[in-house]
């Protein structure tokens, strides 16, 4: 069968990040994660304290430690990735925490060093919807102008009874006024979701997938809920008040999602990775390959791509 979706350069019907890098750079091009030791406004009191339910404090088991300078991470990472592919480039991805909660001096020097790091050809920049005032703004705007930029906002989901829940600590109106500051300025915007948070229907999902694709966002990251020992969530999951989605229902869900995200807009992750070490469930999640496996078989036996429903 001929695969009907134009962005691709395999089998798959949906837009990669793979896609994505390959026709935008003439070379490779990976993610350098980073941490640069910022914390987030529902850890410090700012907004909250404890942070999102599902949360560890914010952190990643795949960033190098906060204690070395944003150089040698990204050199460390810049060592690891051409292990696989020897002339690449990387985005540096600082992820860890919310990567926009602090002075915009501090933020400035960071940013400039990453990107006078050789071999780096772009920046990522994970944040909050609630951590974007005018001064962050116009420094992210002129970062803009002088490299490959996205910032990625952590969304989850539209439905404030959710949000409540996990104690985001932020509302969806902020998250739609910090979208459209950003793309206002010409900024690459690279949305956030989770699939199967407490409470929430298929139907619930569905409805922030179509909201999401109205905003025609550059990029979209679909995650699996987790639960992760010593978190909020994970005392909730032990009383059985938290059902898991099972492998088959995931993989139904992020299919329906897909039809409604418009083609143009860069699917840069269908599944997350929960720390080894401290994931209780769905223990399915460690079988990405299966996962991804699924959703491609899905989409080719049912005859659907990215946007058939748009």
């Amino acid at each position: 069968m001929v695969n009907p979706f134009p962005y691709s350069l395999d089998n798959k019907r949906y837009h990669t990040l793979y896609y994505h890098l390959r026709t935008r750079f003439p070379h490779r091009v990976g993610k350098a994660a980073v941490d640069a030791g910022f914390s987030c406004p529902n850890l410090d009191g700012t907004r909250g304290r404890g942070g999102c339910t599902y949360c560890r404090s914010g952190g990643t088991e795949f960033t190098e430690s906060a204690s070395l300078p944003v150089r040698e991470q990204l050199e460390r990472e810049l060592s690891r990735i051409r292990r696989k592919w020897p002339d690449a480039g990387a985005i540096a991805y600082f992820q860890s925490h919310t990567n926009t909660h602090a002075p915009v001096s501090r933020l400035r020097t960071l940013f400039t060093e990453a990107l006078a790091v050789p071999g780096i050809c772009g920046l990522s920049v994970a944040t909050r919807a609630d951590c974007l005032p005018p001064d962050v703004l116009d420094l992210l705007a002129e970062l803009n102008g002088k490299t490959d930029l996205t910032v990625e906002l952590g969304l989850q989901t539209i439905h404030e009874e959710t949000a409540n829940r996990i104690h985001r600590c932020h509302s969806y109106a902020e998250f739609l006024t910090a979208y459209r500051a950003l793309t206002e300025r010409g900024i690459r915007v690279c949305v956030h979701l989770i699939n199967g948070l407490p409470g929430e229907t298929e139907d619930m999902m569905l409805e922030t997938a179509s909201a999401v694709g109205l905003l025609r966002p550059g990029g979209v990251k679909i995650h699996l809920l987790h639960i992760l020992s010593g978190t909020r969530l994970a005392r909730e999951w032990e009383s059985g008040t938290v059902p898991m989605l099972t492998r088959e229902e995931y993989i139904r869900i992020v299919c329906r999602q897909l039809l409604r995200l418009p083609p143009e807009t860069v699917v840069e992750r269908l599944t997350g990775d929960g720390a080894k070490e401290f994931l209780l469930a769905p223990l399915w999640s460690r079988d990405k390959i299966a996962v991804l496996g699924g959703i491609d078989r899905f989409l080719a036996e049912h005859n659907l791509w990215q946007g058939c429903l748009f």
